[in-house]
């Protein structure tokens, strides 16, 4: 699919003040307040009504944007591309349509060496499109990974009422740098495939505490799953992105060895941990602190004091 082949300026829905919350937004609001004011071209939009092919045969409702929003504009004066999943249709699943979107960008980037933002909020792939949502995952991902080896910073951002999970945590593994909200989630299975496939006692999806210390963004950010943490306000995504754009690293096998190691030692450090409350202790935190309930600053500034005490956290 060639998604710049018909750009249309996009119209947004009202304007969010200087403070608003990137999980309360819609995808576009989202991108509103990411990118340059008045900069974004939408490509492939409602207009163009690329819509599911397989939807209907469910009786399921349809969406024009088909639940992915793609385009360009510019940050922080720089021409990016921008993709934004709405979680409000759908939970922001892939399908056919939604994924081919994502690739299409994904290859431009490519080839124009312009750095892709992806605004991530997705449960994984539709049920009712499963076969062409998992296709479409492996057609991302390859064209994320030919866009960081052309040289073009892929970044994602994470902080979504539906989180980050299945495909799109596999999509978000491969960016070359991630930013989530405390409100954030990512891990490959969801709560409720978790249980379902090993039983409650193996993880309860109805106990919120639970998901939150073990897939919410202050627990991603302590273990160095992501790069950047952020409160829920939009500017402070937008400053990430800018960062993370402009410190993206290199894609190449020096690249691939260091995280193969960190991984390798994060397993040996916390693979016997049956909790997350027992890796914040591993990582020094004081027994009785709440990482969860923690205030984003004081948060920060937890973190901050574990570096200065020489534990190994980010």
């Amino acid at each position: 699919m060639n998604t710049l082949a018909q750009p249309e300026q996009q119209t947004f829905p009202p304007a969010l003040n200087g403070d608003a919350s990137w999980y309360e937004a819609s995808a576009r609001q989202r991108i509103d307040g990411l990118l340059d004011a008045g900069t974004f071209t939408e490509f492939l939009g409602p207009g163009a009504r690329e819509i599911s092919p397989h939807l209907s045969i469910f009786d399921l409702p349809t969406q024009f944007d088909d639940g992915m929003v793609v385009g360009q504009g510019r940050l922080n004066g720089a021409t990016v591309l921008v993709a934004a999943q709405e979680g409000k249709f759908m939970g922001g699943a892939f399908g056919e349509v939604h994924g081919a979107k994502l690739t299409g960008l994904l290859r431009a980037a490519a080839v124009r060496r312009v750095p892709v933002v992806i605004l991530f909020e997705t449960g994984g792939v539709r049920l009712q499109e499963a076969n062409a949502g998992e296709l479409a995952i492996a057609e991302i991902m390859r064209a994320l990974i030919d866009a960081r080896l052309a040289g073009a910073p892929v970044v994602g951002l994470i902080g979504g009422r539906a989180g980050c999970y299945g495909g799109g945590s596999l999509i978000a593994g491969c960016c070359s740098g991630l930013a989530i909200s405390e409100l954030g989630r990512l891990s490959v299975s969801g709560p409720e495939v978790i249980e379902t496939n090993r039983g409650i006692e193996e993880f309860d999806a109805a106990d919120r505490p639970l998901i939150w210390r073990t897939m919410g963004g202050k627990h991603r950010y302590l273990l160095g799953a992501v790069d950047a943490f952020v409160d829920d306000a939009i500017p402070q995504f937008r400053d990430a992105a800018i960062t993370l754009i402009a410190n993206f690293p290199a894609l190449n096998l020096e690249r691939l060895a260091l995280v193969q190691s960190a991984l390798a030692e994060r397993l040996a450090r916390f693979g016997d941990c049956a909790d997350a409350a027992d890796v914040w202790r591993a990582l020094g935190v004081a027994a009785g602190v709440d990482v969860p309930d923690l205030e984003p600053a004081a948060f920060l500034a937890l973190v901050q004091s574990l570096k200065e005490d020489d534990h190994d956290v980010r």
